[in-house]
């Protein structure tokens, strides 16, 4: 492992700022930002590390937005410069403090993700027999700043680099008010003093939100010594065949949670059997089928039809939603889902409004067939970690592999 205190002449290395702008444009392209950034490239990146190596970076003014995807949240999303940064720290300190993670969280982690962690739980579903699935409240915006720049001390000896990290973390935007909560030790104005929450959006957050917890997952594993245990971000989930050992371990949680100053949701921490199913990634997941979350399908229909009537009127071309639409076919493809990709696209159609002397595009009709062959014949293709359990995409599988004799792809 390469030494920790000796990071910063890395961070601040020309080719790794290069590399973090490569990163930072990804998907990002053709926003203002990153197109007058690229103008002139070299100059701004050897602005940064100027700035960076005589310590007068710093960040500029967050665009805050709100998403409403089952519950409001508050996104909030850095200047281009500032995420070429973001990207230039996690290349040096993320590769060496990954290692230090259990295998079993899996959250913004190469070779992790969404569809490994419900595998990994349904694998375990069809071993134990009951489940407890944990949720902490208001994560990002709960975390103590104050306690997070010690986890990141005990992990990090170069100065510098905690010196950037810190303002990161200072220069956030504050977090929505909450009412205040109290834990063992304070008195009346503690929870006025301490500052709170990271923003969610930061390619840092994310790797904050890992770190934050990663003494609770070795807690876990080795004081409680769960059987089967997985975290994403702030879902916990333990399985065991002895329901009064969950309940044990659920307020060991509670406990150690109390220390990092953050709660449980009231509301959830019941052991239920595994043949029940639980609400668990987007999934409703069983030992040996999972399906997709109804409200998803309900928001995608909605969202494809906005993306239909913007091609139809000119607004949007193919390159603009195809992502979207691609990575939605991925992930239902993960469930028992080949109905409700029938029903959702046959009934769409993708065509242009008709102009004076140019006939109609015919590639709605095209797209409603090809969409509806894709998802037919992902029923032939066999997931290789689920072959018994159902039929649909393979991971790296999409609609794009059904012949197409013209127009473009959805």
């Amino acid at each position: 492992m390469k030494r920790l205190n000796e990071l910063w002449p890395r961070l601040v290395a020309f080719d790794n700022l290069w590399l973090a702008w490569r990163k930072a444009r990804r998907g990002k392209s053709r926003s203002a930002g990153a197109v007058a950034f690229e103008l002139d490239l070299e100059r701004n990146l050897l602005a940064l590390q100027r700035d960076l190596e005589s310590g007068d970076y710093r960040p500029g003014d967050y665009r805050l937005f709100t998403i409403y995807e089952r519950k409001p949240r508050l996104i909030a999303a850095a200047p281009f410069p500032d995420r070429v940064v973001h990207h230039a720290v996690m290349n040096v300190i993320e590769p060496p403090l990954d290692q230090r993670f259990i295998a079993d969280t899996y959250a913004c982690r190469k070779g992790k993700g969404v569809h490994l962690a419900v595998d990994r739980y349904q694998g375990w579903a069809q071993r134990y027999r009951y489940v407890l699935k944990l949720d902490v409240r208001r994560y990002f915006p709960s975390i103590d700043q104050a306690i997070l720049k010690e986890v990141l001390r005990r992990h990090l000896r170069d100065e510098r680099v905690l010196a950037l990290l810190d303002l990161i973390i200072d220069t956030g935007p504050e977090s929505a008010p909450a009412p205040p909560t109290y834990f063992p030790g304070d008195d009346l104005l503690t929870p006025l003093e301490r500052r709170c929450g990271i923003p969610i959006g930061n390619l840092t957050s994310q790797f904050f939100a890992n770190l934050y917890l990663n003494d609770l997952d070795h807690g876990v594993k080795e004081v409680l010594r769960a059987p089967a245990y997985l975290r994403y971000v702030d879902d916990l989930v333990l399985l065991d065949d002895d329901k009064g050992r969950l309940l044990a371990g659920r307020d060991w949680i509670e406990d150690q949670l109390a220390t990092l100053r953050l709660q449980l949701h009231l509301d959830l921490g019941k052991v239920s059997q595994v043949g029940e199913g639980i609400d668990l990634l987007g999934y409703h997941v069983f030992p040996h089928h999972r399906r997709l979350r109804n409200e998803n399908g309900f928001r995608f229909r909605r969202r494809l039809r906005a993306f239909a009537r913007g091609y139809a009127e000119g607004r949007l071309d193919w390159a603009d939603f195809d992502p979207s639409v691609q990575a939605w076919i991925g992930h239902a493809c993960h469930a028992d889902t080949l109905g409700l990709r029938e029903s959702i696209f046959v009934a769409i159609y993708f065509q242009r409004e008709r102009a004076e002397g140019r006939p109609v595009c015919a590639a709605g009709r095209l797209v409603e067939q090809r969409t509806a062959e894709g998802a037919r014949g992902c029923a032939q293709q066999e997931r290789p970690a689920q072959q018994e359990r159902e039929q649909g995409f393979s991971p790296g599988q999409s609609a794009h592999q059904v012949p197409e004799p013209l127009g473009p792809r959805i």
